[in-house]
This record gives structure tokens, C-alpha cells and sequence, in this order.
């Protein structure tokens, strides 16, 4: 009888394997790529998926500030903090962002959205490497690359 029963074995923090993904966001859209570098970060990808233990992988995003949006959400879309002072609002746009002096925080802020909340979340986002040009310092990790243009067509901006 014990040959019939099919059993789930779960995930634990020693039993996980932990890649090196490498992906290039040169013209990726910014919801597209964030929403892919989330699952790979959380490791739903992998069939030993358990979501109360980290089991996703080490992200590295080169050119992270040469992510674009599609329609007019790079003039639109607003990003607020709170002073802590009554009325202390303030609020920047996506282009602003862009062109500043950390470009990459808005696709760290994307991804962080759409990862959970709580110190599971913290841990998985430490697994993200942001950098705004080619360069990164993690050659010795040997990491895989990810071709996200070439997943979906509608990834990338212009290339139809």
C-alpha cells in the first residue's frame, strides 16, 4: 500500500542550490523584466519551489539604467516618499528617476513590489546585483545568461 502514496517533499535552506543568472536590461521593459527577475529571485521557476524558504537564485542586471517604459508612464508615473512631517509629500517621476543619479532604483523599486513583504522578502531582495553600465564584480560566480528580449517579443521596446 505505501507504494501508492505520493509524498511532497518540501525545500529546506540546506537542501536548496542556488544559481547565478545574468541578464542584460538594455531596452527591456521595466514591469517585464521586473516581473521575471522576481519569480527567479523567489524561485517559483525550480520544481523544489517552498514558499516559506528562500530557494530562488542570485540575480545580476547590467545596464540597469537603460530599462524603458512603454506609453507615456516615463513622464506619468510618480514615485512618492513621506517626509514624516504633516503634508510632507513629495513625489518624482519615472523620468526624473531615469536621469539621475541612481537610475537603478527604478527597477529595484519594481522588483521590490512585487516581491512579499516580511524578512523572507529582505532576503531575497539581498540575492538582486543592480548596476547602471556593463561592468559588474561577480565574473567569479560564473553566472548564466538570461536572454530575456528574445522570450517575448513585446519584452523589449522597438522590436518588432
Amino acid at each position: 500500500m505505501k507504494a501508492l502514496m505520493k509524498t511532497t517533499k518540501s525545500a529546506t535552506p540546506y537542501t536548496v542550490e542556488k544559481k547565478w543568472h545574468l541578464i542584460d536590461a538594455d531596452g527591456l521593459v521595466v514591469g517585464r523584466v521586473a516581473s521575471i527577475i522576481a519569480n527567479v529571485l523567489r524561485g517559483k521557476h525550480k520544481a523544489s519551489y517552498t514558499p516559506h524558504i528562500d530557494c530562488g537564485d542570485n540575480v545580476i542586471v547590467i545596464n540597469a539604467d537603460k530599462v524603458r517604459f512603454t506609453g507615456r508612464k516615463a513622464a506619468q508615473k510618480v514615485y512618492y516618499r513621506h517626509t514624516g512631517y504633516a503634508g510632507g509629500i513629495k513625489g518624482v517621476t519615472a523620468a526624473k528617476v531615469l536621469e539621475g543619479r541612481f537610475p537603478e532604483r527604478v527597477l529595484e523599486k519594481a522588483v521590490e513590489r512585487m516581491i512579499p513583504r516580511g524578512p523572507l522578502g529582505r532576503q531575497q531582495m539581498r540575492n538582486l546585483r543592480l548596476f547602471k553600465g556593463t561592468e559588474h564584480d561577480h565574473e567569479a560566480q560564473h553566472p548564466q545568461v538570461m536572454d530575456i528580449a528574445a522570450m517575448n517579443p513585446k519584452n523589449k521596446v522597438g522590436a518588432r
